[in-house]
């Protein structure tokens, strides 16, 4: 989908695929590398020159893998930045950390208790689409700072089968120990809610190997564009315009 962003910005949106509206009904094994040729099959597609990708939690991982292999393969498209918002882990050891992290929110008494409120509603007899709403609601208010604000939200499922294909093809991964972080040469923001269920050490280990801005947002979890809108979106602008306002200097090969 394209809009028109702040400052004249045209700003394009893609369902990755296997989530949203980007049904795949094949068999087979969708890994981390088919994601990363979709994403340069769109770029290529709608002839993109050096885009600033903008990846939002897996997106974020996934705007890393492309990155890196276009450092290494220079026929690939090239970004001219990145930025970051509360990315996926860069290693497995913090994906553990999150699973543990998130789970345990999921279990705790704040979940259990907004669940025991739907429960007890009535809306599953009442308003079976309004019960199915809240429910997935409720699937992802660990992801919240305040698991009371995980409220009038957008649904957006990930087929379960993909998504556990993509991670398993990862396997061991480490992006900092494998060189793939430091071989990325283009301006990049990385933005992280300090009470992410993703561990923030994971962004700062990123930051620090690429030479990278972070922003920490407080009170804010994994997501910013409902918890801290005014936060977020001030420090995506302000990174742009530093952008727009560096001259243009001519490389040859």
């Amino acid at each position: 989908a394209l809009g028109g962003g702040a400052g004249g910005r045209e700003l394009m949106f893609y369902d990755q695929r296997g989530g949203g509206r980007s049904k795949t009904h094949t068999q087979d094994p969708i890994t981390w590398e088919t994601q990363v040729r979709d994403l340069v099959d769109v770029i290529r597609e709608f002839g993109l020159h050096e885009p600033t990708i903008v990846g939002y939690s897996f997106g974020g991982l996934l705007a890393l893998l492309f990155a890196a292999d276009a450092a290494r393969d220079r026929t690939l498209p090239q970004p001219a930045a990145l930025v970051l918002i509360d990315p996926a882990p860069i290693a497995r050891r913090y994906r553990d950390v999150f699973e543990r992290e998130f789970a345990r929110r999921q279990s705790g008494p704040d979940v259990t208790r907004l669940r025991n409120e739907l429960n007890a509603s009535g809306l599953r007899a009442s308003d079976p689409d309004r019960f199915r709403q809240r429910t997935f609601e409720l699937s992802v208010a660990g992801y919240f700072a305040d698991p009371d604000a995980a409220r009038d939200l957008t649904p957006f499922r990930v087929a379960a089968r993909i998504q556990r294909s993509v991670w398993e093809s990862l396997g061991a991964f480490d992006l900092a120990a494998d060189g793939r972080l430091a071989s990325i040469r283009v301006p990049t923001l990385i933005i992280h809610g300090r009470q992410d269920p993703i561990p923030l050490a994971s962004s700062e280990e990123c930051a620090n190997v690429m030479g990278a801005q972070l922003v920490v947002i407080e009170h804010c979890g994994h997501v910013p564009y409902v918890e801290q809108p005014a936060v977020l979106f001030g420090a995506v602008d302000s990174f742009l315009r530093s952008r727009d306002r560096l001259p243009r200097i001519a490389e040859s090969e």
